[in-house]
């Protein structure tokens, strides 16, 4: 009895373990279409935002935290890179508004932003007193969502890397990243600096050294004398 039931029990222990590894979880790709490489399922990407401030409009002109608030945009605005300031006024004929509008205008000018690169538009607001508008479109890192869905990691007969293979590297990256421009393409390079390159071409002709000349450091005095 015992010889009998011994084939009939291991056919039915691997039947049942078949039963269960078919029914676990998807491939570990979770199917779709396959990426170019394993490491470009996810790749940096860039997306549009928006940096604004909003004014209340008031009988006695840009108090003095507005004027501060628009300091720090216009700040914000040299280091972005950004195009054009927007200043957008509600419509509705209001003259208070319109004319804290064109304080926003003069004030950021003050500070030193180009006429050419502030635009005064009007928008339809709740109120004619409605705060006045003032920002600029910004660019910033898109940070993927990793970990949402998994696939069963030992499903791999696809070929294909996990659905989640490579994502929290580029999430890293995008927190990182300080401008988002540098994803879009690389930065100009900076003109070359042909003074000094006329300088090296000529000692190099004379048969001169080139280098620049090393400070000899002595024992107890300073390390350099560059920083007083």
């Amino acid at each position: 009895m015992i010889r009998t039931r011994k084939p009939l029990l291991a056919l039915t222990l691997s039947t049942a373990v078949v039963g269960l590894t078919g029914c676990v979880g998807g491939p570990a790709s979770l199917g779709g279409p396959a990426p170019l490489t394993p490491t470009s399922r996810y790749s940096l990407q860039v997306e549009a935002g928006l940096d604004r401030i909003a004014l209340a409009v008031h009988d006695d002109g840009l108090s003095a935290n507005q004027n501060a608030a628009l300091r720090d945009l216009a700040q914000r605005f040299a280091a972005s890179g950004a195009g054009t300031v927007v200043i957008e006024a509600p419509a509705g004929g209001d003259p208070v508004s319109a004319q804290a509008a064109h304080e926003a205008r003069t004030a950021l000018e003050r500070i030193g932003l180009p006429s050419e690169r502030l635009r005064l538009v009007s928008y339809v607001g709740p109120d004619p007193r409605a705060p006045v508008l003032v920002g600029f479109e910004t660019v910033q890192a898109a940070v993927p969502r990793c970990g949402a869905a998994w696939g069963n990691l030992g499903r791999t007969g696809d070929n294909m890397s996990g659905s989640n293979f490579g994502c929290a590297v580029t999430a890293n990256l995008a927190a990182q990243i300080a401008d988002p421009r540098d994803i879009v393409a690389p930065r100009p390079m900076t003109p070359a600096d042909a003074a000094r390159r006329s300088v090296v071409f000529d000692k190099y002709r004379a048969g001169q050294p080139t280098a620049a000349p090393q400070e000899t450091l002595v024992v107890g005095a300073r390390v350099s004398t560059a920083v007083d």
